[in-house]
């Protein structure tokens, strides 16, 4: 799935929905400055909230600052295994530790 979305959000199994959303984040992180209320617009209309956009919002901007903290303080990357091991536990258990 993860593969199919990344390769093209269009053709790829997601609900209609879902697409808006991936295709505003693309937005987000790829041009925020010309955002404005009439994005928000068809994700309303396909039935997000103020919530949802905005965690949509937070997730993208945080991983971006993950992104340029790592590459910036030469944080090594974890490696496949690691990676392999990180979403089999988010698979089973959720994404947040507790």
């Amino acid at each position: 799935m993860v593969a199919a979305v990344l390769d093209d959000v269009d053709s790829s199994p997601l609900p209609a929905h879902e697409k808006l959303l991936i295709r505003f984040v693309d937005k987000v992180n790829s041009d925020s400055p010309s955002i404005t209320v009439a994005d928000m617009q068809p994700l309303y209309a396909a039935g997000w909230d103020d919530n949802a956009i905005y965690y949509a919002i937070t997730v993208c901007a945080l991983f971006n600052f993950y992104n340029r903290w790592i590459d910036a303080t030469g944080v090594h990357p974890l490696s496949p295994e690691a990676h392999r091991h990180g979403a089999k536990r988010s698979a089973t258990v959720g994404y947040a530790r507790k």
